[in-house]
């Protein structure tokens, strides 16, 4: 087994593996109204290759934690299959879906019966009619329902995101708060990054680290977690002194390259070997010409050895993905 490790040192242990780049929700911060133009079906990985792959990267790469993610996951009718198929190449590996959780209320069952250990749920605002601006859609009371599902099937600990919008959702961060500690979920607030369709992200206008510890702090104390925190990307704060903690992930102004233990691994089989990368490397089009589960893992590493020290972000010449958020996976 040789580790997925590039030349800074850091060694990939978490795949996010995008099993799709459809989504039921309409996010103002990451499509337009009328949604993208979806990926051609034969272009996607089919659930024999997606478990290939991942078995390669669990059983020859060192890969200890897999999080399925999206577009939106659930959407994918061989999701429980996949997740199935992939606890039974080593069940002591962790997985996990990041999901919108409309859908979730009927297939929790069957994800925590198919080896599944916990869920990420996406939820920026628990008003009717804030969740609808934000995500274009009438379903808050679904992705409700999706969450106390998963609670009740045993897929936890519950992890619920965030993202404050300017003017639109950021007087809500307590409310948020309180909503998810009385339910026992562990709440994270994402800072929006430039990984939007329609490229209309700026720094300005986003909600940074800063603002959204200054909105919480109006409702709550917080005080920093002592644990330390690892490749973990949220800054964790206890909340009013007690065992509860509410997270912060500031990919943006408190970016945390030096620790990311992450590789990508997007619907269509092509490896990011950074959520901002804009070259990636084409794993579909090897295995479909016979290439090895050796060779497939040789050019896994190959474009882990090309990743840079750092997203870049703040420097001038940074260039968004051509690629959103919706078609590289979370």
């Amino acid at each position: 087994m040789l580790p997925l490790a590039d030349r800074y040192g850091r060694v990939a242990t978490d795949l996010r593996v995008s099993l799709t780049d459809r989504c039921n929700l309409r996010c103002s911060y990451c499509m337009p109204p009328e949604g993208l133009e979806w990926m051609p079906s034969d272009d996607q990985l089919t659930d024999d290759e997606v478990v290939r792959l991942i078995g390669v990267a669990v059983q020859r790469l060192g890969v200890r934690e897999v999080r399925f993610t999206g577009g939106e996951p659930l959407v994918r009718r061989g999701l429980v299959d996949i997740v199935g198929r992939v606890h039974a190449i080593d069940p002591s590996v962790e997985l996990s879906v990041t999901t919108n959780g409309i859908g979730l209320a009927r297939v929790a069952g069957s994800l925590a019966e198919a080896g599944l250990h916990r869920v990420n749920v996406s939820l920026d605002s628990v008003r009717d009619e804030t969740f609808q601006e934000i995500t274009r859609r009438d379903r808050l009371d679904d992705v409700v329902a999706g969450l106390a599902a998963a609670e009740a099937a045993g897929l936890g600990p519950i992890k619920v995101n965030a993202v404050l919008l300017r003017g639109v959702n950021d007087d809500q961060a307590g409310e948020l708060l309180r909503w998810c500690l009385d339910r026992g979920y562990q709440l994270r607030f994402i800072e929006q990054m430039p990984l939007d369709a329609q490229h209309g992200w700026s720094r300005e206008e986003m909600v940074t680290a800063e603002e959204i510890i200054a909105a919480l702090e109006r409702d709550v104390e917080l005080t920093p977690a002592k644990e330390p925190r690892g490749s973990a990307p949220a800054e964790l704060f206890l909340v009013d002194g007690g065992s509860a903690t509410v997270g912060v992930i500031a990919s943006v102004t408190r970016p945390f390259c030096g620790d990311c233990d992450r590789v990508r691994l997007t619907a269509d089989g092509q490896v990011r070997n950074c959520l901002f990368a804009r070259e990636e490397s084409d794993l579909r089009g090897a295995m479909r010409a016979g290439a090895t589960d050796e060779d497939l893992a040789q050019r896994w590493l190959v474009a882990m050895r090309g990743k840079l020290p750092g997203h870049g972000i703040d420097d001038p010449s940074f260039l968004q993905p051509d690629r959103p958020m919706s078609a590289i996976g979370g």
